[in-house]
């Protein structure tokens, strides 16, 4: 598994967000710098961004495209994407970023 994972929930639904496009970035001196993107699968999930790269003690970022999954169903969406930003301080630990979305509002967690 990734060390570092996703879950997309569309709370207005109680069902998972397949679809979501999410890209993931690392900090360097210079800003943002890509590392991977997916897709999340029929769970709302995507479980292999990095299988193989190791971790480094950086800030990471997440970018879900909210909009697209919100107009391909043909409901509002007030937030363009959502960027979650996160610390990896402990190289052997897996990161699961979860995001609960609705049309005009989101959570986050630190999940397992």
């Amino acid at each position: 598994m990734s060390a570092i994972t996703t879950h997309v929930l569309d709370t207005s639904l109680g069902k998972p967000a397949s679809g979501v496009k999410v890209t993931l970035s690392v900090r360097d001196p210079v800003g943002f710098r890509e590392l991977a993107r997916a897709e999340t699968d029929a769970d709302g999930r995507i479980r292999q961004f990095l299988p193989d790269a190791p971790l480094e003690r950086k800030t990471y970022q997440l970018v879900f495209d909210t909009a697209a999954h919100f107009r391909e169903s043909g409901r509002p969406a007030f937030f363009e994407r959502v960027t979650l930003e996160f610390v990896v301080s402990d190289l052997s630990a897996h990161y699961h970023v979860p995001l609960l979305l609705t049309p005009f509002g989101y959570s986050t967690y630190r999940g397992s």
